[in-house]
């Protein structure tokens, strides 16, 4: 059962004058399939869109680097990973509408629906309010966690491994060889070949994204173990 919707607005001090369009980015394909109505696909796309803008902005504000760095950092902040701990971090899936099948597997936990979610979320906000008011809720949930993360390392190890054998011109890539656990608690395997036949490190993660940069991240700390001996 979802909790009412509502208390998103009091949460972020929003007032929507459209409120179906909240309701709507609450709306899971599958609850829409069920129940003949408007999913909140749509609104993914434009949130998508404010969300690489609004984090864009406040790093040329706050990081004086490359653009380069700059592109890296933001993809970063608004991977699938982020945007599930941006939904996390307020519960954002106690609020879904979801299909029965969907109830029942986990949906509210899964990383991939929760982030589409919070999309759908800032986009519905930007659609009714305006970029301003989308500003509420990155102040309150995104721009602090960029601040604490602002200094880190930075954990993209799939482009760091990509940039370190594109000089020898050698191709990567990345294969999901096992799911298991249940839906709502998968743990991928992922596998990266180099010249597609060359087995180069495997990783594990919660989303196939984190076991692919897991994967790149063994086989960037064999490749240095390899050249210190």
């Amino acid at each position: 059962m979802s909790k009412n919707v509502r208390e998103l607005e009091v949460l972020f001090n929003l007032k929507f004058s459209n409120f179906a369009i909240l309701t709507r980015a609450m709306t899971h394909s599958s609850y829409a399939y069920e129940n003949n109505c408007l999913s909140n696909e749509r609104l993914e796309f434009i949130g998508d869109a404010v969300l690489d803008l609004v984090v864009g902005k406040f790093l040329y504000d706050n990081i004086p680097e490359s653009e380069g760095v700059l592109t890296k950092k933001r993809a970063q902040e608004v991977c699938e990973e982020a945007l599930y701990n941006y939904a996390k971090s307020f519960n954002l899936g106690d609020y879904l509408l979801l299909g029965k099948g969907e109830e029942t597997s986990g949906g509210r936990e899964k990383p991939a629906l929760l982030a589409d979610a919070f999309e759908a979320f800032i986009g519905a906000i930007y659609i009714d309010k305006g970029l301003n008011e989308v500003y509420k809720v990155a102040e309150k949930i995104i721009f602090p966690n960029i601040k604490r993360n602002l200094h880190k390392e930075d954990n993209d190890y799939k482009s760091k491994l990509q940039e370190l054998l594109q000089s020898d011109k050698r191709s990567l890539k990345y294969e999901i060889i096992s799911e298991t656990g249940p839906s709502h608690d998968r743990e991928f395997v992922s596998r990266v070949y180099m010249d597609d036949f060359i087995i180069m490190g495997e990783g594990k993660g919660k989303s196939k994204k984190e076991a692919e940069q897991n994967a790149a991240y063994a086989t960037l700390q064999k490749l240095a173990d390899n050249r210190e001996k």
